[in-house]
């Protein structure tokens, strides 16, 4: 089936049909914005914290349009042979520098389908990996020595994230790169739409189960103890669990906070309690009020 091409008439009914098809709440500005980018032909950055939801939109976007959706997920032990592709020593002595002997890589198998190339968390790239990219984004085409030049086939897109730099592991992008893209930003989203995708997730689950849940991440962005809060998958993962329990006093909702939520929050530095005792005092702080203890 061909590509689709977005609707440049009205991006508004576009946008509509991806929400209503994929279920994602909110996200009207970002989704118009990046189908306007593709329209335009340019190349996107969604840049935002864990979990709000950059992947889905590359995803969503891919689908909607009929295309092929390619995922490499940067670090910094990405050297530009993973992104490229490399020779097959054996099929080499067998058959010579070709095509036959070349195992193509994520950035060659998106450039000849024609698809979207998915850079997750592209600033974890060393900065000669992320260059490889250059030249496809400003030509369609690229160079591998030993083999010649690749174009790519109508409809190849880039489409990268990046967590901000603040967070642990991240790097600047270079400037060369970060000059071809352009920039959308992912907030975390309003307590209501957060409410409403833990809603979706959980359905016919207590509202004050729901309520409680999205309280209780979101009082995790602010404080002062932590340097990274938990994303809407602590939500969904805390409400999750404590819906099998069919006695939920406080207590409960301090374990079972403590077991969604300790891989995904980071504590500030120089704070030395322990990581659950931060999160119980969230807990009794956000809902606690609600419980006789």
């Amino acid at each position: 089936m061909p590509s689709k091409q977005v609707n440049k008439t009205n991006l508004k009914e576009s946008v509509i049909e991806i929400k209503k098809k994929f279920n994602i709440v909110g996200r009207t500005s970002e989704l118009m914005r990046s189908l306007a980018a593709k329209a335009a032909g340019r190349h996107i950055l969604l840049e935002g914290p864990v979990g709000v939801g950059k992947t889905e939109i590359a995803h969503a976007l891919a689908a909607y349009l009929n295309t092929e959706f390619v995922r490499f997920d940067g670090d910094e032990r990405y050297h530009p042979d993973k992104l490229v592709g490399h020779f097959d020593p054996p099929v080499v002595l067998e058959k010579g520098y070709s095509f036959d002997s070349f195992v193509s890589g994520p950035l060659i198998r998106a450039m000849n389908s024609g698809a979207i190339l998915f850079a997750n968390e592209i600033n974890r790239c060393p900065e000669s990996t992320q260059n490889v990219l250059l030249s496809a984004m400003d030509e369609a085409r690229i160079v591998i020595p030993k083999l010649g030049e690749v174009n790519a086939k109508d409809g190849f897109f880039i489409i990268a994230t990046q967590n901000p730099v603040e967070f642990i592991a991240t790097t600047p992008l270079g400037e060369a790169i970060k000059d071809r893209f352009v920039w959308i930003r992912l907030d975390y989203q309003s307590a209501a739409e957060e409410k409403q995708i833990v809603e979706a997730k959980m359905k016919d689950s207590p509202k004050n189960l729901v309520d409680y849940s999205v309280a209780i991440i979101r009082e995790t962005r602010i404080s002062p103890k932590l340097r990274r809060g938990a994303s809407i998958r602590g939500a969904i993962d805390l409400a999750s669990i404590i819906f099998e329990f069919e006695d939920r006093p406080l207590q409960t909702w301090i374990d079972i906070s403590i077991m969604a939520l300790a891989t995904k929050i980071e504590l500030e530095d120089g704070i030395e309690e322990k990581i659950e005792i931060v999160i119980e005092e969230i807990v009794r702080k956000v809902i606690g009020k609600f419980f006789r203890t």
